[in-house]
């Protein structure tokens, strides 16, 4: 007998299980029943709030109408491009690299040969198709043509004026530095982007800013001479 109450007390001490659902808190209410409340509270404190107004609005805001949802189909896009307004209907999924190779349409825009800009590794690695969107250079391969609205684009058909070459441009050809010329237009827009905010770089400047472009056909050592040859006749010197 004394084993049996020495055995009803011990269990009467013991840590009750967690996994038991019986498991009941010192004023007598059960784990489930507590969460239970505190989900019934929450929803009745939402519902409070939606009547004042407040959690509507922040709702209506974070959600959008059913006629704002982007896709999978086309969707209006308009993008400005060296300077011009463009409008494009295009897939959420197409980006701004595609989009200009192969979404413009004769007779929707001023023009239609967008094509300076290569796609060649499609992987953001190689700097084909760099292009330069708010002053900053960036791999139009990883790029969707609906984040680029509102941005400036600048593309290598921007560079030439009244049918005269850019400096570095110029210089490319002088230094003989391009060959089969599929990296050159991200080479140039790279080059034009350093020089734009540093106009005298040093060699390794040069180096480092066009360490996102690649050449396979091995002219990197031309294309930093004409990189420096541009900087110096920019400069008048």
């Amino acid at each position: 007998m004394a084993h049996d109450d020495a055995q009803a007390e011990r269990e009467s001490d013991a840590s009750p299980r967690c996994d038991d659902p019986g498991v009941r808190a010192l004023d007598g209410v059960s784990r489930r029943r507590f969460l239970q409340t505190l989900g019934i509270g929450a929803t009745a404190t939402a519902a409070t709030i939606t009547e004042q107004g407040i959690l509507g609005r922040t709702l209506q805001a974070a959600q959008p109408q059913a006629d704002e949802k982007l896709g999978p189909g086309p969707v209006p896009v308009t993008l400005k491009v060296n300077g011009q307004a463009i409008k494009l209907a295009v897939e959420p999924r197409v980006t701004l690299l595609d989009a200009l190779r192969n979404h413009l349409v004769a007779g929707t825009n001023d023009f239609v040969d967008l094509t300076g800009q290569k796609r060649v590794c499609d992987r953001a690695s190689c700097g084909a198709c760099t292009m330069i969107v708010d002053g900053r250079t960036v791999y139009a391969c990883t790029i969707l043509a609906i984040d680029a609205e509102g941005k400036e684009v600048r593309t290598v058909e921007s560079l030439e004026k009244d049918g005269k070459l850019h400096p570095v441009q110029e210089e490319f050809i002088h230094h003989d530095g391009l060959m089969c010329g599929f990296c050159t237009p991200g080479f140039v827009m790279s080059s034009v982007a350093l020089l734009e905010k540093n106009p005298s770089p040093s060699r390794d400047e040069i180096r480092r800013a066009l360490d996102g472009n690649i050449c396979r056909c091995g002219t990197q050592c031309r294309v930093l001479e004409a990189v420096e040859s541009a900087a110096k006749r920019m400069q008048g010197k």
